[in-house]
């Protein structure tokens, strides 16, 4: 009975244990069926991710390789650069230096060119006549003059000179041969007529004083617009000023001595002729009668009576240099490169005349001053000057360029703006 009953709890047990295995079974094998499909799922990945890592690995290699080969390549660009930049350098330093030798020989080259006289324009090719008539000593008379328009458009372009001395207009040389094919008509009719030098004068004179007075305001624009003689002839007259240059001019070239009298607001001509009465002012111990060379009628040494009483400057008829001058600066590094042209609108040659350039340094005194060689210049020409200065730093200055006489004196002077070194 004990041996059944420990049977039947064996088997009761077994059987228990045996439903409670398959309980779990039956719980468990969802979840390894899960676990299982995840495993796949994550074989998969791995697989794929093997791939992708295999793609990856290619490119970076490739992408090493290439990055050496760039690496090469920019080795070989950059040595060829630091040669090529070598080059460079080398190149530019020969290329100022001959810039240098360049800016050298063409100045040497320019002050001789500017040294050799200046002619116009043979006097051929297409002229313009003129006809001209006046009275004198109750006669008609009229000549007629073919003016070269070369020898107008030399004047034409001619800067008019900075000076109230117009005896430069006068005494400018290139019209000379012309103005002797005039007065031969003067001398003709004086002596047909018998005249006397101062008859002569009178006439002469007269044919100024016939030539129609303009304004230089009107006619070119100019408020002071001194002509040389070929332009009042060709230009049908002028102002005060222009009539005395030609009618000094024209009695000069007769021989005679002639001044220019600059009175206030006016313009005439002192003739030094003995034997002569009137008005007349002195210059080193001379008499210079007085000539009107505007209206008609007026005779040696009659003055209008207005200038009675009234001074006047005497120009004696000398030609002289008169320079004139513009100039450009740049920067270069730490120069300051200054290019001065020089030009001679005077009537004489200038010789030994020099550039200085320099910055100011107040109280009338300059620094870092540079020099040219001396130059000459002839009647008409211009020359260009380079000048490398080297500022002082640390100043609040000016450029300062003088165009100085042989003498010591400066006869141009310009100015540039207020600047900081």
């Amino acid at each position: 009975m004990e041996t059944k009953i420990l049977v039947f709890i064996v088997i009761g047990l077994v059987v228990g244990s045996g439903l409670g295995y398959m309980g779990n079974i039956v719980v468990t094998e969802p979840k390894i069926n899960s676990l299982n499909q995840k495993i796949t799922n994550l074989e998969t990945n791995v697989t794929s991710l093997n791939e992708k890592n295999n793609a990856l690995t290619g490119q970076y290699s490739n992408l090493q390789n290439e990055h050496q080969n760039l690496e090469r390549t920019y080795s070989t660009l950059q040595s060829s650069y630091n040669s090529l930049n070598s080059q460079y350098t080398s190149l530019n330093q020969q290329n100022n230096q001959l810039k240098t030798n360049y800016d050298a020989l063409l100045t040497s080259y320019q002050k001789l060119l500017a040294a050799v006289p200046m002619v116009p324009e043979a006097l051929t090719g297409k002229v313009t006549v003129k006809t001209y008539s006046w009275i004198y000593g109750g006669q008609s008379w009229s000549i007629s003059l073919s003016i070269p328009d070369s020898l107008y458009d030399y004047y034409k372009k001619m800067p008019r000179a900075p000076t109230r001395d117009y005896s430069v207009y006068v005494t400018n040389p290139y019209d000379d041969e012309y103005m002797r094919t005039i007065i031969e008509k003067f001398n003709i009719i004086a002596i047909t007529k018998g005249y006397s030098e101062a008859e002569k004068v009178n006439l002469v004179v007269a044919f100024i004083q016939s030539l129609p007075y303009t304004s230089d305001k009107v006619t070119t624009g100019f408020d002071e617009y001194p002509r040389y003689p070929i332009e009042t002839l060709y230009d049908d007259g002028g102002d005060c000023e222009d009539t005395s240059i030609i009618a000094a001019a024209l009695l000069h070239t007769m021989n005679y001595d002639i001044v220019l009298l600059s009175l206030p607001g006016h313009m005439a001509v002192g003739v030094y002729l003995p034997g002569t009465y009137g008005s007349y002012y002195q210059n080193n111990g001379k008499n210079y009668f007085y000539l009107e060379t505007t209206g008609e009628g007026w005779k040696i040494g009659q003055l209008p009576n207005e200038f009675k009483g009234v001074g006047a400057y005497l120009y004696e008829l000398k030609a002289i240099p008169v320079l004139t001058h513009e100039w450009t600066a740049k920067w270069q590094g730490g120069n300051l490169v200054l290019n001065v042209t020089v030009t001679n609108v005077g009537s004489a040659t200038a010789k030994g005349y020099i550039v200085k350039a320099g910055l100011d340094a107040g109280g009338d005194k300059w620094r870092d001053v540079k020099s040219s060689d001396p130059f000459d210049l002839a009647i008409g020409k211009k020359v260009s000057i380079i000048l490398t200065l080297t500022p002082s730093k640390g100043y609040y200055t000016r450029l300062i360029v003088d165009i100085v006489h042989p003498d010591g004196y400066y006869v141009d002077q310009s100015f540039s703006d207020w600047f900081s070194t």
